[in-house]
This record gives structure tokens, sequence and C-alpha cells, in this order.
């Protein structure tokens, strides 16, 4: 049951993707150029997930169970910290550089060319060496507990 709803859940987030056309660059970038030619377009994709979220989440938050009988997730902390800012940087700036994120990116793979696969390749060796960087970046300055 899980696995069907997860492959739903995602059949419906990788059509909205598609459907909103996050998976186009050029519609990303216009979005994120404010002081340009910017598209705000976009924003409904934005308004979209807000809405939804602004009516589900009260309902939610009263569950100690998901629909399908597993335990909710617990919350995350609500943390502001240095490994939450480094990594909304480096996310953003390659965002704003090639205009995807990784849902849009695994989505463009069919017909965005070699460019995309080279995009996924990047993304996944980031990704890769991401935790041996944090825990660098940890034993030379470790952060906060929360708190």
């Amino acid at each position: 049951m899980r696995n069907f709803f997860a492959f739903l859940s995602g059949g419906l987030f990788g059509a909205g993707l598609l459907v909103a056309g996050m998976v186009d660059t050029k519609k990303v970038q216009g979005w994120l150029d404010v002081f340009g030619a910017w598209d705000p377009t976009l924003a409904f994709v934005l308004a979209g997930a807000v809405g939804v979220m602004m009516v589900v989440w009260p309902f939610a938050n009263r569950r100690e169970r998901t629909l399908i009988g597993l335990p909710m997730p617990e919350k995350p902390p609500r943390l502001v910290d240095r490994n939450l800012v480094l990594g909304s940087l480096l996310f953003g700036a390659g965002w704003g550089i090639a205009g995807l994120c990784p849902g849009p990116a695994l989505g463009s793979l069919s017909f965005g060319g070699w460019q995309g696969w080279l995009f996924v390749i990047a993304m996944g060796m980031g990704m890769a060496v991401a935790p041996a960087i944090r825990a660098q970046l940890d034993r030379l300055d470790p952060a906060p507990e929360d708190g």
C-alpha cells in the first residue's frame, strides 16, 4: 500500500512539474530574474503548494498516524543554522544557474539532451561528496546543537 501511494504521489508531483513548466529552464530562470524580464507565472505553482498545505497541515498536525496507518514523521527542528544557510545558498545558486532542481532535472531527462544528463550526473556527484564536506566543516567549526 505504501508503495502504491508513493507511486501515486510521485506521479501527481511529476505531472504537476510538467504541466506547470517547471522542467523548462527558461521558465524557471525567468521566475528568478526579478530585476530583468521577470516571469511571475511560477508564483501559481508556489501558491498551489502553499494553499494545499495551509488546508491539509492543521489536519495532519492532529494525527498520530498517516492515512495508510504509518506513524507520522517527527517534525524537524526549527533551527536556522550554518548547514541550512550554506545548503540553501548552494541549492539556490545551482537552481539559478541551471534553472533546474532535482525533481524537474529528472523529469527533463527524457527531452533535455545531453546537458540534462550532465546536470543529473553532476548533481549526483555533488550529493555523493556533500556528506564528506559537511563532516569536514563540522570538524573545523561544529554547528551548535538544537536549541
